[in-house]
């Protein structure tokens, strides 16, 4: 998906018009524009140049996001200097407009004290009040000059009702100016007092003024939902100690490159991702995963832009730099959901493209039926204006994006991070969780628990083996073979020919012989596999323990058995998506007995056991009829699934933090994120129900109310 900034909206149906204007285009697969970031995400084969030609014919402006300092579509100070801009236009508004209604509303109504030359002409008083309003027009003419805009190209907007409220309101008073002066010239002075009266000098500019006074709450509420992600952005460090021909030097931190060697000190940030070549710290890693208590890290272990060291010192070899570090990756992530749209959104964009011309219809109707009745003309010229002046399309295109940006940015603190604001909504609604077993409720950590050597072989022969047929795999069960490998003193023997059979094990030639390591049901169809084996087997899986047989030519050679930890707060995980009326099955390629006892252990009913990768897929899709599914795995050997499922979440660390087949990635690997990712979809989606309904609410009652509807 490209990022596009886009100027010159000034409301939901500009933002409609832009992004009716690029999903015409040809190859444009999706479009989404942001009213509150200004910015655009439109994914699809078309150039940037005919997305941007195609956003200037609709009247406004496009550019691609450039990055640096506006990283992400969001000007660090942006929503802040127009804040300040808004209030200077709001001040200078509320002085004349005070003025204004002194000379008008206070004494033409109630007899306030005016300079005597004011009392003997009706006509100055009058030319005052046109000054003063012409004053306040000025100030607010950035209203007039959108609106008019809008109304050239045929796509009127917010400022265009503001603009024909304050124009017609201004116009009919000057109109009504010049007959009272033409009435005092003739000496009808009780015509002239009588006249003003009917002036509305001060609705044109007390229109500006209010309107301001919204578009200035807008600004703010505008820069208050992007201090999440504002605060992720200013957590990137300025400067890097980078070592320079066995010098230390200090250069910015956009400009390190991969393979530096960097210096970190105590109380320093790490200034990109890498690897501690040298030394020992404790490292504060709170800003990326949440998580307060601080981490040890030695020689060998991964360290992170934006995170800092508490104590050691410690040289780092520099791997991920720029965009590619996790804070960068997570900041993109957060700002592409804040930038797409939420599919509850849609009923508010249809409303939002027809509103303004159906706001304006509206008020000619008010206006023509009120002088049909019988009202006098300035009656209902007030009503029409009255109606143009109440309406607020901006509170329907500012609902959904304002609740998502807060949303997507609270989950960012804590390490719940949604890739789009669908995933956002989507996973609310889920009904079924779907948990995978290894990496997920566990940690992922086997460690071999028993080795059981068929007759004839012994222990070490039937470890050898097995180190020899596990080297070149990367399963946990292989790296927890070859850890107890290297614990017994066992030499690596040589393999060739090693093939990877998903779902069932692994083949080699060992010695001169085809080998093979896998499931039951693999091994029996290699060799003939001894009843006493597969019960001493079975027994050792209701202990939550999973066995691995091998098989060498055409002979049983044994077993090892190898036992995974459970996650200490995946009992609690389960147990508060249960009471959040979710149902929760185990889906895993191990055996029944042991994914039983994982499941029993932290409060998991139902089961799906030996199901393949591929099964896996076919599992997800077959429960999505049952109901909206969530899966939650660790977006590698569970891509299929994840990608199938109604919500895709993964249990990533901060190393990888843009898990591709996932909408929803969990940095800190804890299941009981994925309990409170729910949560906070589920308060993002009940507050975005409650912004439309009032902003619905608001123009429905306000509407016919400025219209005249209730009038007695």
């Amino acid at each position: 998906m490209k990022k596009y900034n886009v100027t010159g909206m000034s409301c939901a149906a500009c933002s409609a018009r832009v992004e009716k204007a690029v999903s015409a285009l040809g190859g444009v697969e999706s479009c989404s524009v942001s009213l509150l970031t200004n910015s655009m995400g439109v994914s699809g084969s078309a150039s940037p140049d005919e997305v941007i030609a195609a956003v200037e014919a609709a009247g406004y402006g496009a550019a691609l996001d450039g990055g640096g300092e506006q990283k992400k579509g969001i000007k660090k100070d942006e929503s802040r200097a127009e804040s300040s801009h808004l209030l200077k236009r709001l001040l200078w508004s509320l002085g004349f407009l005070l003025v204004l209604m002194y000379f008008s509303m206070g004494y033409t109504m109630w007899g306030f004290p005016i300079p005597a030359f004011f009392k003997e002409s009706c006509t100055a008083v009058g030319i005052l009040q046109l000054v003063l309003s012409a004053a306040v027009m000025v100030i607010n003419q950035k209203f007039f000059i959108s609106g008019t805009k809008g109304l050239l190209r045929r796509s009127p907007n917010m400022d265009t009702l503001v603009a024909l409220g304050s124009f017609v309101s201004f116009a009919y008073s000057t109109c009504l100016l010049l007959i009272m002066a033409n009435a005092e010239a003739m000496g009808d002075t009780a015509q002239a007092h009588s006249l003003l009266h009917g002036l509305y000098f001060e609705s044109a500019a007390m229109i500006l003024a209010l309107i301001t006074v919204g578009k200035m709450l807008e600004a703010y509420s505008k820069g208050r939902t992007t201090d999440a992600l504002r605060a992720l952005m200013s957590l990137a460090p300025k400067t890097a100690r980078v070592l320079r021909g066995g010098v230390e030097t200090v250069i910015p931190a956009e400009d390190v490159l991969v393979g530096d060697i960097f210096v970190v000190r105590a109380g320093d940030s790490f200034p990109v991702d890498g690897e501690i070549v040298e030394g020992d710290c404790t490292a504060d890693e709170s800003a990326l995963t949440g998580e307060s208590l601080p981490v040890d890290k030695t020689v060998g272990d991964r360290v992170f832009s934006a995170t800092v060291s508490r104590t050691g010192y410690v040289k780092c070899k520099a791997l991920k730099v720029g965009e590619d570090t996790s804070l960068s990756q997570i900041i993109k992530m957060v700002s592409d959901a804040q930038a797409t749209k939420a599919p509850i959104a849609k009923l508010a964009d249809k409303v939002s493209g027809v509103f303004v011309p159906a706001v304006i219809g509206i008020a000619v109707l008010a206006f023509v039926i009120w002088l049909l009745l019988g009202e006098s003309f300035g009656y209902a010229l007030v009503r029409g204006i009255s109606v143009l002046v109440i309406s607020w399309p901006c509170a329907l295109g500012l609902a959904t994006p304002v609740a998502i940006m807060v949303g997507s940015g609270k989950g960012a603190k804590v390490g719940i991070l949604f890739k789009t604001a669908a995933s956002l909504e989507e996973t609310g609604r889920g009904e079924i969780v779907v948990l995978d077993k290894t990496g997920t409720v566990t940690k992922g950590e086997m460690r071999v628990t028993d080795i059981v050597p068929a007759e004839g072989v012994s222990e070490r022969e039937l470890l050898t083996l097995a180190v020899a047929l596990e080297k070149k795999s990367e399963h946990p069960i292989a790296r927890a073979v070859l850890a107890r490998g290297e614990a017994d003193g066992i030499s690596e023997p040589e393999s060739e020919s090693f093939e990877t059979l998903p779902g069932n094990g692994v083949m080699a030639v060992v010695n001169g012989e085809i080998c093979s390591a896998g499931n039951l049901f693999h091994i029996r169809s290699r060799c003939e596999v001894p009843p006493s084996a597969i019960t001493l087997s079975e027994s050792l899986s209701e202990k939550g323990r999973t066995p691995l047989f091998f098989s060498r030519g055409d002979f049983f050679a044994g077993f090892i058995t190898v036992a995974d930890t459970v996650k200490e707060d995946s009992a609690e995980a389960v147990s508060q998506l249960r009471g959040m009326g979710m149902r929760v099955v185990m889906l895993t390629g191990d055996n029944e007995r042991c994914a039983r006892a994982v499941a029993e252990s932290v409060g998991i009913d139902e089961v799906i056991a030996n199901v393949r990768p591929e099964g896996k897929e076919a599992e997800v899709r077959r429960l999505m009829g049952e109901g909206k599914v969530i899966m939650i795995g660790d977006g590698i050997n569970d891509a299929p699934a994840l990608t199938s499922a109604n919500t895709g979440i993964a249990i990533g660390a901060g190393t990888d933090v843009a898990v591709e087949s996932a909408e929803v990635v969990l940095v800190n690997s804890s299941l009981l994120d994925a309990a409170a990712a729910v949560r906070l979809s589920r308060s993002t989606l009940r507050n975005i129900r409650e912004n439309l309904f009032w902003a619905f609410i608001y123009n429905v009652i306000g509407i016919p109310l400025a219209a005249g509807a209730f009038a007695a």
